[in-house]
């Protein structure tokens, strides 16, 4: 259920405004992870942050998958593998660090991780833009 109406909402967002969407996507999973973090031992409030957790990671899925097919657009079924490779690999290296962060910290700060893979994306989202920007495209 979550996902569905994750992908309705990511989708509508994507087609109104993809680059805002994408920009303020890292801030919002960041607020969910705040939430899970200071919630986590209460049951009830978790019901709804998690619920909320399975949209917004929805949304991620169609950013993902919209910023790989703009990239690649004469190679649609190269950018599908590279869409599933790259998410396959994101699971296993997010896996190897909340492992780590558990052994060493223990199971409430695996979020910690995912807050450190959030400004990870922050970097890249804004190399991204500043590599494909439409001036600098126009002056080439």
């Amino acid at each position: 259920m979550a996902s569905m109406i994750g992908n309705i909402v990511g989708g509508k967002l994507l087609s109104k405004n993809a680059m805002k969407t994408v920009a303020s996507y890292p801030f919002l999973l960041g607020a969910v992870y705040i939430l899970v973090f200071l919630m986590g031992k209460f049951t009830g409030p978790m019901f709804i942050i998690i619920l909320g957790w399975g949209i917004v990671l929805a949304i991620g899925n169609n950013i993902s998958q919209y910023w790989i097919t703009t990239v690649a657009t004469e190679a649609p079924e190269f950018a599908n593998g590279l869409f599933l490779t790259s998410g396959n690999l994101g699971i296993t290296i997010g896996t190897t660090v909340g492992g780590l962060i558990i052994s060493g910290m223990g199971t409430q700060y695996v979020v910690l991780g995912g807050l450190l893979f959030l400004i990870l994306s922050i970097v890249f989202i804004l190399l991204r833009n500043f590599m494909y920007s439409p001036t600098k495209q126009f002056s080439q």
